[in-house]
């Protein structure tokens, strides 16, 4: 599940809060598929991880040059070198390999071909971040109860609709009853896994379009993309806000006649997203006609990847590859901005958790040197979070020419609906057929891609980019609060700035599904 993009990290997807961010310099660094230099010219700042990690089998990724001779040429080096070749995606030139030797990744940068090696962890493979902010709050029999009773008294909605009021917020309701989105588009949760069971998920569910990529090789076999434990409920919650069917059951999400598919991204053991899974759910997505992805987590095991380091640089190398693969093959992908309450577009931050599989070491990073994967990535959009005050959220991170657009994510502080529950969080659904409330990033990015489903029915033949920028256009633009002393205590507790059609809060506004539709 995503960290709060402070972010700060629970110790495990299963237990923690997770956020993401998003990418300034990156976009200068990554106009093509293999935009890194040369191993040779990356200088090492820090020592290697595979350095440290003597003796123990670790996972790594290998990225070379795209052609078919360097990647057999590489593809045999890598035996000698001590590696075993997992899964080789070819057409980007990303090769995912295990080894326990301690020098693999120094002897691998030096063969002809390679342009960045890394390894994608820190802790030994054994035989898994996302971006919501708090632990799950289960809809009780009464409360649901107390809810239905109020949503009956508005035609055509939902049985818990009234608590939604994150699709008043955006016109989601109207947008409905318009154009509920296209059967042809889908939106793939990438994810902790989605419980395709579920009464309001199983309408528009794209079994087709599912796999598991844990390890970085899919796994089709039905039912593999479904959530390990029930604790696993970050990615069933998310395919909930963007395509709960409205079909008389529970809740509605934004786009509630388009399809959703799951690709499940989780180590099984510790429940992270690891580089080589992130890597394949991209080329997987758009190999099988995805339009749209959600990424509500930051990709293990830095929250920073940081260029100066030959490790994170490859992570970097690697996940840039596979999500410019999928913008190509036709797949806008959005991402959440994070939870930390941390301006995106500073000069220095600092990051106490990472790296999160291993022990954490505090350390200030450069935001426009030190990427959150995939968030900062180019082409990616970045989405923040609002409350039903469509003020952005305590939690929900920031920067100026960073965030591109905002959404609601909730704000249990100081956002309070008037609604039954009068739960500033969202309602959405939860493994074995719940509801229940989350609030974050995370949930902000999913209703910005249920926006972007509607945009995607309504101007079918639009690109990736042509998509972004309706996106944009069609958000409702937001000033900056004149004040953002969110406690009453005298101090700013963020800093907005920007004018009213783009500014460090709300990106170019708040998205709108009605004016998406019309």
């Amino acid at each position: 599940m995503s960290q709060p993009r402070s972010r700060r990290s629970r110790r495990s997807i299963r237990s923690r809060d997770r956020l993401a961010l998003a990418v300034p310099v990156v976009l200068s660094l990554t106009a093509s598929l293999g935009f890194l230099p040369s191993a040779a010219s990356a200088a090492p700042a820090t020592e290697s991880v595979a350095q440290a990690a003597d003796a123990t089998n670790l996972s790594y990724v290998v990225n070379t040059k795209v052609d078919h001779r360097t990647i057999a040429s590489v593809k045999k080096a890598i035996p000698a070198a001590g590696g075993t070749v997992v899964i080789a995606y070819e057409k980007i030139g990303v090769i995912v390999v295990h080894s326990s030797a301690p020098d693999f990744a120094q002897k691998i940068r030096k063969v002809r071909g390679v342009q960045s090696a890394g390894a994608t962890r820190t802790s030994p493979l054994t035989p898994a971040g996302t971006t919501d902010e708090g632990a799950v709050q289960v809809l009780s029999d009464a409360q649901a109860a107390k809810v239905a009773k109020t949503s009956a008294a508005t035609p055509d909605s939902e049985p818990l609709e009234a608590d939604q009021w994150d699709l008043r917020a955006i016109g989601a309701d109207k947008a409905a009853k318009i154009n509920p989105g296209s059967r042809k588009v889908t939106v793939a949760v990438i994810d902790t896994g989605v419980d395709d069971t579920h009464p309001d998920i199983a309408p528009n569910f794209s079994a087709a379009q599912s796999a598991n990529c844990d390890g970085g090789v899919p796994d089709t076999t039905a039912g593999a993309w479904r959530p390990y434990t029930a604790d696993d409920y970050h990615g069933t919650h998310v395919a909930g806000e963007i395509a709960a069917a409205r079909n008389g059951v529970g809740v509605a999400g934004v786009a509630p006649g388009v399809k959703v598919s799951a690709i499940n991204v989780t180590d099984r053991s510790n429940g992270l997203f690891y580089p080589e899974s992130v890597v394949c759910a991209f080329v997987f997505a758009a190999d099988h006609g995805v339009e749209i992805t959600n990424n509500s987590y930051y990709v293990d095991p830095w929250l920073y990847n940081c260029m100066d380091d030959p490790d994170q640089r490859a992570i970097v190398d690697s996940v840039n590859r596979a999500q410019l693969y999928a913008q190509h093959k036709g797949t806008l992908s959005l991402a959440s901005a994070g939870n930390s309450n941390h301006d995106l577009d500073s000069d220095a931050i600092v990051d106490a958790s990472s790296p999160d599989d291993s022990t954490a070491v505090e350390r200030t990073v450069d935001p426009h040197e030190c990427f959150d994967v995939p968030t900062q990535l180019p082409g990616v959009v970045t989405v923040s979070a609002t409350g039903v005050k469509n003020v952005k959220s305590y939690y929900s991170s920031y920067g100026k020419g960073v965030i591109d657009v905002a959404a609601p994510g909730g704000d249990r502080l100081y956002q309070i609906p008037d609604t039954p529950s009068q739960n500033g969080r969202i309602l959405s659904t939860l493994p074995n057929g719940g509801y229940g409330f989350l609030q974050g990033t995370s949930m902000a990015s999913p209703h910005a891609a249920g926006v972007a489903a509607l945009l995607k029915s309504t101007h079918p033949k639009a690109s990736p980019a042509q998509l972004q920028a309706l996106l944009k256009a069609q958000a409702d633009a937001t000033s900056c609060p004149a004040s953002y002393d969110q406690n009453g205590d005298g101090t700013q507790d963020a800093v907005c700035e920007g004018g009213t059609r783009a500014n460090g809060f709300y990106g170019f506004g708040i998205v709108n599904a009605l004016r998406a539709v019309k």
